[in-house]
């Protein structure tokens, strides 16, 4: 079997743990790179040339998806720019894998997922979190009951980032803030564990945000409190402007657990019981990390399937929905947005 050709759209700083773990898996190749700057893909392609064929910097995404040798794109521009490059795969027939946040808002995702499923292609956003070896000794944990019903579950996700109004972070033309960028990592593992634990996450009930916006009008820091049914509370933080100890907890009624650091990236957790016992998991990573969801697309869209059961699209949208009421809540609207799940 041929080497399964990834096309690469938008050649950034995320991109290079992609290109990494697709040159470093078996069964794949880095095979077209495009950007808003020809010379920046045509550098990033050479920097990941492998023997099993050159990548080619393509001189613009049409062409990307012309090419033959490119059996699915990914997406790593920044979120504002994802809908179009998603879009126009879709309609040339190119299975998609999107950087998390898939778009910016519940309305743009809906058509993305509502033209996906009418054209039968593949489309996925890239969770990376919710592959990881670490997270499958979690989710066992869970489902055995290891420390009773789920009551609560904490986390953060902040590091400092000096203010720049022109960089992604915090630029509203790009979808910037800290709730799109890093506090998805929070939601989603929030919901993971949820489904995790009792095979569906929750409905959220109710939920108290608060956030610290910059000159920009988008989040620089933002911290929630969501009620969701069955008496669960989730309590999460994220930032450009603090640190954290960047750990999730999640509590039950006979113990918990923790993944202590870097969360989004974790390598162990810890398991505490109700007798006082403790148990320690490690699960490094092959490559990077991004090597899991990768092969996932990969062996699902070789079987010509159209979503992902990891992260369906349902659960994409419905992340997006409480983005969206946690952002009128706190008062973040993008230019670009028509409207905004009310909250």
């Amino acid at each position: 079997m041929k080497p399964f050709g990834w096309g690469l759209v938008g050649p950034g700083k995320i991109a290079h743990k992609f290109a990494e773990a697709v040159q470093r898996c078996e069964g794949m190749r880095l095979a077209a790179v495009t950007g808003r700057d020809l010379a920046r893909a045509t550098t990033f392609a050479a920097r990941w040339a492998l023997d099993r064929g050159p990548a080619q910097a393509a001189a613009g995404l049409d062409a990307m998806l012309a090419d033959p040798a490119v059996d699915a794109i990914y997406v790593a521009t920044p979120h504002a720019f994802h809908a179009e490059a998603v879009r126009r795969a879709l309609e040339a027939g190119k299975p998609v894998l999107c950087e998390k946040p898939l778009v910016p808002d519940l309305a743009s995702g809906m058509e993305l997922v509502e033209l996906a499923r009418h054209n039968r292609v593949f489309l996925m956003e890239a969770v990376w979190t919710r592959y990881l070896p670490i997270y499958g000794v979690v989710a066992r944990w869970l489902r055995e009951g290891a420390i009773g019903r789920v009551r609560a579950i904490q986390s953060s996700f902040c590091f400092n980032l000096p203010f720049d109004a022109a960089s992604r972070a915090y630029d509203p033309a790009q979808a910037g803030g800290a709730l799109l960028d890093i506090g998805i990592y929070n939601l989603t593992m929030t919901r993971w564990a949820m489904q995790a634990a009792t095979g569906a996450c929750p409905a959220l009930e109710s939920f108290q945000a608060r956030a610290t916006l910059g000159p920009t009008g988008v989040d620089h820091r933002l911290s929630a409190t969501l009620e969701l049914a069955g008496g669960v509370v989730s309590q999460f933080i994220c930032g450009f402007d603090t640190t954290a100890d960047n750990g999730l907890r999640i509590l039950g009624e006979e113990g918990s657990i923790v993944v202590p650091s870097q969360f989004w990236q974790a390598t162990h957790a810890r398991l505490r019981v109700a007798n006082g016992a403790e148990f320690t998991e490690a699960r490094p990573f092959r490559v990077n990390g991004f090597e899991y969801e990768i092969e996932d697309a990969v062996q699902l869209i070789r079987a010509g399937a159209l979503e992902s059961p990891t992260i369906p699209l349902d659960e994409t949208l419905e992340t997006l929905r409480w983005m969206d009421r946690i952002r009128a809540q706190v008062g973040v609207r993008y230019p670009f947005e028509a409207a905004l799940e009310p909250a």
